[in-house]
């Protein structure tokens, strides 16, 4: 029985596998991705691109900015619901200059095609995430607006609820609202 092994195809891809009878010893190096050089990829992929979809490139500015704009804009949506609406407001405003710019995703040279487009199929998830920043970002931006309008429109009562030093008169400011649901929400209660 011969001393030589036989090669194990299960070893083929094991990078701490004994290399193979007859060849030298390498150095280690980290393995290069396999990428068509035919361009025979699944429809749609161009010569050079690899096999099924894109990964998440946090190099890629459009993809960061389409992160960028869903994290925003929830965040920003969150503090405009818990009363925090100057930080509600930028965040939703942020959420919306990075949506749309992910969105627009225009190349950065016209001989390397960039953004979104580039990605063909594999950008759903960054135009998902684009787009529902884009959302979130309206929701923050009006929670706001209407936070900084109610404020505005009932700034007498505001005014005087702050200014009460007891309860009692902190209770009478609430003659200064509308006899309406608004006001009803408003309204302090005993």
């Amino acid at each position: 029985m011969p001393d030589r092994r036989q090669p194990d195809p299960s070893n083929d891809d094991n990078p701490f596998a004994a290399p193979p009878e007859g060849r030298p010893d390498q150095p280690w190096q980290p393995r290069q991705p396999q990428r068509p050089q035919d361009g025979g990829g699944p429809a749609g992929d161009g010569p050079g691109r690899p096999e099924g979809p894109a990964r998440w490139d946090p190099m890629d500015p459009v993809q960061r900015r389409a992160r960028y704009a869903l994290l925003s804009g929830m965040w920003g949506f969150f503090f405009g619901i818990f009363g925090i609406p100057s930080v509600g407001l930028l965040l939703g405003a942020l959420a919306l200059y990075w949506g749309i710019s992910a969105l627009r995703g225009r190349p950065a040279t016209d001989a390397d095609p960039g953004g979104l487009a580039a990605l063909g199929p594999a950008a759903r998830p960054q135009r998902a995430a684009a787009v529902s920043g884009l959302v979130t970002a309206s929701l923050a931006l009006l929670l706001a607006g209407s936070s900084y309008a109610l404020q505005l429109a009932y700034k007498d009562f505001y005014i005087c609820r702050d200014d009460a030093l007891t309860r009692t008169a902190e209770l009478e400011c609430n003659t200064l609202l509308p006899d309406n649901m608004v006001g009803q929400i408003l309204k302090v209660q005993r």
